[in-house]
């Protein structure tokens, strides 16, 4: 397994820059490996494995629909996972999830942020050899795939060396060490030597990392490499910066880069913060660039992709989504387009949409709560009640709102309780054909969308309707025969009632022992059966 990480180019992993979109930037250029931004275990363990057949992508989502990881056929095989943990046990739980989409593990032992080292991962681990140890053991004989870390050095060379071997012993596929401590920055010196020294004390491979200050192009690796004696090298800033730092045959400019990223993230769906991001950090000494200021102000991928001139490649890959989402739904058979309906716990009839509350969409003054509110008004409803949940775990919400005695809610969970009222307030909204105050149409839905939920909604009130209808139809035959029963029953009775007067007058004698008789009779029926005794009886 070692061999996956001797001799090879490699993209660090950096928080929010490498995303999808960055990755296989990355590899177009000539990266071998490239590791995903660290992803902290119990994020993870709270997401769900979802293949997405519209993307054609491998996704884990949590319950409020944020994206954790994704992943796609380009660079299967190529794909380190970087995991954030601080224990063992649940280190292995969360690699297993991801196990077969990746081509491997590695545990980030040398991220210096405060949040990480709050919750006792990145360099807090430096200090703890025998965590570090029952992380790394547990997962190498917990995994199918290699498992590595990546480290900063200690104040002490040798001190780093020993944690270094210690790491080896549990048989780790190859070591990454940043050859900074954990207090400095990117403007201190790479200590270039005691990478050196690491690798000449190790026999698994030793990625180098560090170096951006000194990577200027491509040849500029090899010489990082040969200076600091490692088997590869991992290349952070400078392939932030520009991509095509990994191009054997020279970089080309920002201009290109940056296009060609923007395809990526227009393709699998890249949202718009993460990009801006991305886009932000590629062209920080190049602000002055003519979308410079353009970038800092867009607040969507539609501006994004006015400002950089790609409009029409932006325009076909939505129109080519839709068409791909449209065909799935085909498939397989989802009638009404996700609208559902079912009685909720409380035995009230729920209806669901998946839609989602994009405020962007909105203007301030006119919310779909405020529209729900004033719709109610006029239909002289009483006001919505809004009965809200919260996920302890990840602080998302999600909610159901009651209008005239039906629940309506969506499939989604969202970061805001806010943002949960409105979207539920959306779906009763849409599902009656009233407008909910949008001012654009979000990304997720169209017109004939909301109008294909609207028919749906219809169709079924409209068969409930005919169903009660029905019913009630029934109940009033069934009545109407009880009545003639009850009619029949009656009249029978009093004939029976007039015969036994008859019978009485003319054998007293035998009436009395026949009415003794009757009256044993009509006690065990009665204990038999009570309704029974009541409703039957033969007059012949």
């Amino acid at each position: 397994m070692s061999e996956k990480y001797a001799n090879k180019v490699i993209l660090a992993p950096m928080v929010r820059v490498c995303t999808l979109p960055m990755r296989l930037l990355a590899l177009d250029y000539g990266a071998d490996l490239v590791y995903c931004e660290e992803i902290i275990d119990r994020k993870l363990l709270l997401s769900q494995r979802i293949e997405n057949g519209v993307l054609g992508t491998i996704d884990f989502v949590m319950s409020d629909g944020t994206i954790v990881f994704r992943t796609c056929p380009q660079e299967k095989g190529k794909v380190i996972f970087q995991l954030g943990t601080s224990d063992a046990k649940r280190a292995l739980a969360a690699a297993r999830m991801v196990e077969k989409d990746v081509a491997g593990i590695d545990i980030n032992m040398g991220c210096p942020k405060e949040f990480s080292i709050k919750g006792g991962m990145g360099c807090a681990l430096l200090t703890q050899p025998e965590k570090v140890k029952r992380i790394l053991t547990t997962l190498v004989e917990g995994l199918s795939i290699p498992v590595t870390c990546k480290i900063r050095v200690l104040p002490d060379l040798d001190k780093t060396i020993e944690l270094a071997k210690l790491i080896e012993s549990t048989k780790v596929a190859a070591l990454a060490v940043h050859g900074r401590k954990r207090d400095e920055r990117p403007h201190h010196k790479n200590r270039n030597h005691f990478i050196q020294a690491i690798a000449s004390a190790l026999a698994i491979p030793v990625i180098a990392n560090g170096g951006s200050r000194e990577i200027l192009q491509f040849q500029d690796i090899e010489k990082f490499r040969i200076e600091t004696g490692a088997s590869s090298v991992m290349i952070a800033r400078a392939a932030e910066w520009n991509c095509s730092i990994f191009r054997k045959e020279g970089m080309i400019p920002l201009y290109d880069v940056v296009r060609q990223y923007l395809r990526y993230a227009f393709k699998y769906d890249n949202n718009e913060i993460n990009t801006k991001y991305c886009l932000l950090q590629m062209m920080h000494e190049s602000m002055d660039m003519p979308e410079g200021q353009g970038t800092l102000s867009v607040k969507s991928m539609d501006e994004i992709s006015t400002v950089w001139g790609m409009t029409e490649e932006y325009d076909q890959v939505q129109k080519d989504r839709k068409e791909q989402e449209s065909l799935i739904k085909q498939q397989k058979d989802e009638v009404g387009c996700g609208f559902k309906r079912r009685k909720a716990d409380d035995g009230v009839i729920l209806i669901e949409l998946p839609v989602k509350f994009d405020r962007r969409c909105y203007l301030p003054a006119m919310s779909p709560k405020q529209s729900l509110h004033e719709w109610c008004r006029k239909c002289c409803f009483m006001s919505p009640v809004y009965k809200t949940e919260e996920h302890a775990e990840d602080r998302s919400f999600h909610c159901r709102v009651l209008v005239d005695d039906k629940w309506y809610t969506t499939p989604f969970w969202e970061k805001k309780k806010q943002f949960a009222e409105q979207a539920a307030a959306m779906c009763c909204l849409l599902v009656h054909g009233i407008h909910d105050g949008r001012i654009k149409e979000p990304d997720d839905q169209t017109p004939e969308m909301r109008q294909e939920w609207h028919r749906v909604a219809s169709a079924q009130i409209q068969e409930e309707t005919l169903l009660m209808t029905a019913n009630a139809e029934a109940n009033v035959k069934r009545q109407d025969e009880n009545k003639e029963c009850f009619v029949t029953l009656e009249t029978q009775l009093l004939k029976a009632s007039s015969w036994d007067c008859h019978k009485t007058q003319k054998y007293p004698e035998e009436s009395k022992k026949s009415e003794e008789d009757d009256l044993k009779v009509a006690k065990t029926m009665a204990n038999e059966n009570p309704l029974e005794c009541y409703y039957t009886a033969d007059f012949t």
